[in-house]
């Protein structure tokens, strides 16, 4: 008994699909970078942690996480000051090589879903 399929391929619909879950996954690894950096930043009066943002580009795939007062850089860059027991400088920059497999895993998940 012979059987036959016939397969259609919607390349630029699928390709669309994959960049707008990808573009998805790069903003939840971002929200999930930005909630485990909120942990070590230095808090005095909470607004550095308050100021923390994401934001993602789906154009160029990519997603970024920032802290917007006039001191953050200068917060986060002084390895001398003192801070609370789990409160750090460089409490952006210490998080990425922690969470790289939790955002590409939240990626990876969100294409998955797309290719469904």
């Amino acid at each position: 008994m012979t059987q036959r399929a016939r397969l259609q391929w919607n390349g630029q619909a699928a390709t669309a699909a994959i960049q707008q879950a990808a573009a998805r996954g790069a903003l939840l690894g971002a929200e999930y970078v930005l909630a485990e950096s909120r942990k070590r930043v230095p808090i005095e009066e909470g607004t550095l942690e308050r100021s923390g943002a994401t934001s993602v580009d789906p154009r160029w795939q990519t997603a970024a996480v920032s802290y917007d007062t006039p001191y953050a850089r200068r917060v986060h860059e002084d390895m001398n000051a003192r801070h609370a027991p789990g409160r750090s400088a460089k409490y952006l920059e210490s998080v990425l090589p922690e969470s790289t497999s939790t955002v590409q895993a939240l990626i990876a998940a969100q294409v998955r879903r797309a290719l469904r």
